[in-house]
């Protein structure tokens, strides 16, 4: 590896960073951040990585190293929650995570002795809370959401219960993981050292991640700790009972995580709060509806909201005062439902559906057409089908003119690109379910 300085080594880690289709807006505190972060070594070696999964064979041969040194400097990254690996079918491969959901939380979803964490979340805050650029860039550069609410199953209704799908169940994600991470709540552990406590005083253990993501935060570094489908459904329901709400990763099969949320302290709720009417997650498929023969006006359900999207207000025609929902800005959690003595808050579908993607590759792509950094998503695993299937697909899509590469844009996030990975995960499952010869 060339001799890079230390202010070369950030620079190009930045750079690296950026790759991402969601990025990192570089200003100094970001360069602070980094490092707290990484040594300058560690800046100089990852900046060196590919942005697709890789092997030791791979990183040895990009840091012209051998593959021993090569694995145990990986380790080392993975120890720091810095990198995440993964097994499939005998082959060890590491990915590097994003800044969120990745590295950032990851670095205060445990109390570390290795960094100062005190100093890290004021860093944090100065970037999030007080500059705009990430935060903007994070929810709002793409039509695609990085993260989805789940409605809190228990204000349904039986008959609403029988139309809630199986993806919009945070129970169902916890029943379907294969492994199951529980963590440190990072955006209350961040708010405290930052002197914002939770205003709530919610719960900290209540950070769910799921399958590989979990199985490597637990193993390396101790970022997790693995456990049961029953004491993941104990945190869920400790949260409902907290008013929190649930942000999972915004895809219908296999999301890496679900955090259970204030408005006081997680920073897509507060982006709800500052930049309204604009919305930084996907809703659920839920909107309360208030009736106005049994509101009493007690205003409970505006307290708890947790984007502040209920007021109370005196209508002319009926002359009294109800609770009234901006339908613009809510988030269909259902906390406000929850809250109601009276029962006066039902949950109904909402007219339009949104539309969630399939898996994390097929959001990522949508993600990387809307924000025109398709070429830094690599599809180099020919050995899957998807894979090849999708690099044919938008090579085809690259050659297009301007406008024609947009309609093809949404009609992919439409119909298309649903269509196909849908067969191809059935094709997949088919295969591994077909008994062996």
């Amino acid at each position: 590896m060339g001799h890079l300085t230390a202010k070369d080594a950030y620079k190009s880690l930045e750079e690296r960073i950026n790759w991402f289709t969601q990025g990192a807006p570089p200003t100094e505190t970001l360069y602070q951040i980094l490092r707290v972060l990484y040594s300058e070594e560690e800046a100089k070696w990852m900046a060196l990585l590919p942005i697709r999964p890789f092997t030791v064979k791979k990183a040895a041969r990009v840091w012209d190293t051998s593959e021993a040194k090569a694995e145990r400097f990986l380790n080392h990254l993975c120890e720091k929650a810095l990198l995440v690996d993964s097994e499939y079918e005998g082959i060890r491969k590491f990915v590097m995570p994003p800044p969120m959901a990745g590295f950032f939380e990851f670095a205060l979803m445990r109390t570390r002795g290795d960094i100062d964490q005190k100093y890290l979340s004021e860093l944090y805050y100065q970037y999030m809370n007080v500059e705009e650029d990430f935060i903007k860039d994070l929810f709002w550069a793409t039509e695609t959401k990085l993260g989805r609410v789940y409605v809190q199953e228990p204000v349904l209704t039986n008959r609403q219960t029988n139309h809630i799908l199986d993806y919009e169940r945070a129970s169902h994600i916890i029943d379907e993981a294969s492994h199951i991470g529980l963590g440190t709540c990072y955006c209350r552990h961040k708010a405290f050292h930052a002197g914002h406590p939770c205003e709530i005083d919610a719960p900290w253990d209540v950070c769910l991640t799921f399958g590989n993501v979990a199985r490597s935060l637990a193993e390396h570094g101790g970022h997790a700790r693995l456990i049961s489908k029953e004491e993941a459904m104990d945190a869920l329901e400790r949260s409902y009972e907290a008013n929190l709400v649930q942000i999972g990763e915004n895809v219908r099969e296999d999301p890496a995580f679900i955090c259970n949320c204030c408005g006081c302290c997680c920073e897509a709720l507060q982006a709800a709060r500052r930049f309204r009417p604009m919305q930084p997650v996907a809703t659920t498929n839920y909107l309360p509806q208030i009736s106005w023969d049994k509101c009493v006006a007690c205003g409970k359900c505006a307290k708890v909201c947790p984007i502040l999207a209920i007021e109370i207000k005196e209508s002319k025609k009926k002359g009294k005062k109800r609770a009234v929902v901006d339908t613009d800005i809510c988030l269909g959690c259902g906390v406000c439902a929850r809250n109601c003595s009276f029962g006066a808050i039902e949950m109904k579908r909402r007219p339009i559906q949104v539309v969630t993607p399939v898996t994390s590759t097929h959001r990522f792509v949508l993600q990387a057409i809307e924000k025109g950094t398709l070429p830094n998503l690599i599809f180099d695993n020919q050995a899957f089908a998807s894979h090849r299937a999708m690099a044919a697909v938008f090579g085809v899509i690259l050659k297009l003119p301007p406008l024609k590469q947009a309609l093809a844009s949404k009609q992919l996030k439409s119909v298309y690109l649903d269509r196909l990975l849908s067969s191809l995960l059935n094709t997949e499952r088919k295969k591994e379910e077909k008994p062996a010869e």
